[in-house]
């Protein structure tokens, strides 16, 4: 009577090498998922903020009360590029003896920092997502080759070689392979998508910097002029 195969006696009667390849395998898929379903949801509530706060920004609201509510918690994306230039802006504009240039090229750096900043929280987690998607497909497929080479080491020492008694040991090698295929396949994919968020939202917070400088631009020539 014919024994019935199946995908997990297979995996059960890998060798320990096969399996430790299925477990690293199994592990980063799970993580990958678990990455993907934050980082989605991280790049909904980051267009969601951006787009709450260009509508309070360019509402026409006094900044000094705009910086007083924002004030009041955490900030990321442009209002905490907002808040770290309007905080040196003011600051710096208080200092007697600064010129315009001088305010100017300290409140652009503040900014420069927390976009920085913003631009490491936009990639979190992205290079994890590439080196699964990159390298799966490889570990996967060094798996599969170790347990081939098994088989034909046991079929070598049968006196009567049969396909039923190499096809077990070539399946489970195989599943090696689509395990691998399975953690790749959707990392990549996130990734590219990821990418594409992170960069476009990257993009508009250097537009949101270079208008923000621009404005801040003509307030500190007009407060220097009336010094002068």
């Amino acid at each position: 009577m014919q024994q019935e195969i199946s995908v997990w006696g297979l995996i059960a009667d890998a060798s320990l090498l096969v399996q430790l390849v299925m477990l690293i395998l199994f592990l980063a898929s799970v993580i990958s998922w678990f990455l993907i379903f934050k980082r989605a949801n991280y790049y909904k509530l980051s267009k969601s903020d951006q787009l709450a706060f260009e509508d309070r920004f360019w509402s026409g609201m006094d900044l000094n009360v705009l910086y007083k509510e924002s004030s009041g918690h955490e900030s990321s994306g442009l209002e905490s590029i907002f808040k770290a230039g309007f905080k040196e802006f003011n600051r710096l504009k208080q200092q007697q003896g600064m010129d315009a240039d001088a305010i100017m090229e300290g409140t652009q750096r503040a900014m420069r920092v927390a976009l920085s900043r913003e631009g490491e929280r936009l990639d979190a987690h992205l290079p994890f997502l590439a080196t699964v998607g990159s390298t799966s497909p490889y570990v996967g497929l060094f798996g599969t080759v170790w347990g081939i080479m098994n088989s034909f080491l046991g079929l070598a020492q049968e006196q009567q070689a049969t396909l039923a008694t190499v096809a077990p040991g070539i399946s489970e090698a195989l599943i090696a392979t689509a395990m691998g295929l399975f953690a790749a396949i959707p990392a990549v994919i996130a990734y590219n998508r990821f990418s594409s968020n992170a960069d476009s939202l990257y993009g508009s917070f250097e537009t949101f910097l270079d208008e923000f400088s621009s404005i801040l631009h003509r307030n500190v020539h007009a407060v220097v002029s009336k010094r002068s």
